[in-house]
């Protein structure tokens, strides 16, 4: 009987066991092929409070704890001595989700031994100048690799550019998303329109979920919304540093806006069947563009109606599941709600592709195959 491959994949991000979801289901549709242990840090300091690696019951990935130093830096943290062991060990390949820029990316590189292959993820959807030494780092990494994964079309556009990526198979694959969590539920979404004191009858509901922060196209929205001569309801889910002004604004449109933060994961699937049309207008700066779009993925997998912008990757993760904007005309978006609030028929259809897109490219499952067909493809390279 031939043995299963051993997949060793690494992340400080691991240290929450949401986000082992992609190792845990690379392990469930690779049952007798592969192998997979997960390697997290025992501790880390996230962005708002601190972090202890804790297992879930029934995970399918084997999790591994090592310490972690320096990790109130993402560039500068490295895993400790002990995750050598793991990278010598039989692995047949190595799968790092650092970026190759990061000190933690080019320790992991390195400490994987020569014959095992070594692949990274990225999410760089920008063209940026490192300084010393992550241009170092980034340069050895890639070196390094056998291969790389981007987190969306534009992320492995841009790179390609870069000195050296070219010269590696690459492949990019979408985030995932639980299209069982995420599920189209209307009597869900309508109780919690009655927790916010709203009527079961009444215009339709434009949601938007994410952060409340001007790249994410708040201010557009609002003003979208003030120009909009049709009917309309607004629910804003998230939170940020324009919670205050997006209050007042709610407040001038009583009883037709709430804003709602505190949101847990597992209640943002009630929240987005609480609307019948979800915007993402997102806005390219000079520092950032939409890499990505989880909101996208989780309103079509609940079976809403999307409009996005034109920013980074959402044209990529829309397809023609969704309707996409200028994302700096608030006219356009005027328009296109103003034509989606008043034809029922046409959210009905949006809803349909949606939630097809988000099974068939989107679900875990899907994209956890795609990954493992991008390793066995880097293996059998290697004869």
């Amino acid at each position: 009987m031939k043995r299963a491959r051993r997949l060793v994949t690494l992340s400080h991000s691991y240290v929450v066991g949401l986000n082992r979801r992609l190792a845990n289901e690379m392990a469930l549709v690779g049952a007798g092929t592969w192998d997979v242990t997960t390697v997290a840090p025992r501790f880390f300091h996230g962005d708002l409070s601190p972090l202890t690696l804790q297992l879930e019951a029934e995970e399918a990935a084997r999790t591994e704890g090592v310490r972690a130093f320096f990790s109130r830096s993402l560039h500068a943290f490295l895993y400790g001595p002990e995750v050598r062991a793991h990278l010598a060990s039989s692995a047949d390949l190595v799968h790092a989700w650092e970026e190759p820029y990061v000190l933690a990316g080019l320790e992991l590189a390195l400490l994987t031994p020569r014959r095992v292959p070594f692949v990274f993820c990225t999410a760089q959807n920008l063209s940026k100048r490192y300084p010393p030494p992550f241009a170092q780092a980034e340069r050895v990494v890639v070196q390094r690799s056998a291969g790389w994964v981007a987190w969306g079309e534009t992320v492995k556009d841009n790179l390609l550019t870069r000195p050296g990526y070219a010269e590696r198979p690459a492949r990019a694959i979408p985030m995932g998303v639980d299209v069982d969590l995420f599920h189209p539920n209307r009597a869900q979404g309508e109780s919690l329109r009655q927790e916010l004191g709203w009527a079961t009858s009444g215009p339709p509901v434009v949601g938007f979920l994410g952060r409340f922060v001007p790249e994410k196209g708040v201010p557009l929205l609002m003003a979208a919304l003030d120009a909009l001569g049709t009917p309309w309801r607004a629910l804003f889910v998230g939170g940020g540093p324009m919670e205050g002004a997006l209050r007042d604004w709610a407040a001038r449109h009583g009883d037709a806006a709430r804003v709602l933060t505190g949101v847990p994961h597992h209640g943002v699937p009630r929240a987005l069947n609480a609307m019948d049309v979800l915007c993402a207008p997102s806005q390219t700066t000079p520092q950032w563009r939409e890499q990505f779009g989880r909101m996208l993925a989780e309103g079509f997998a609940c079976g809403v109606p999307v409009l996005g912008s034109d920013s980074g990757e959402v044209p990529r993760t829309m397809g023609d599941a969704g309707i996409v904007l200028p994302e700096a005309s608030v006219a356009a978006w005027t328009q296109a709600l103003a034509s989606l609030l008043e034809s029922p028929e046409r959210r009905e259809a949006l809803a349909a592709r949606g939630r097809e897109r988000a099974v068939t490219r989107f679900a875990w499952p899907v994209v956890a195959k795609a990954h493992l067909d991008f390793f066995t493809e880097l293996l059998e390279r290697r004869g």
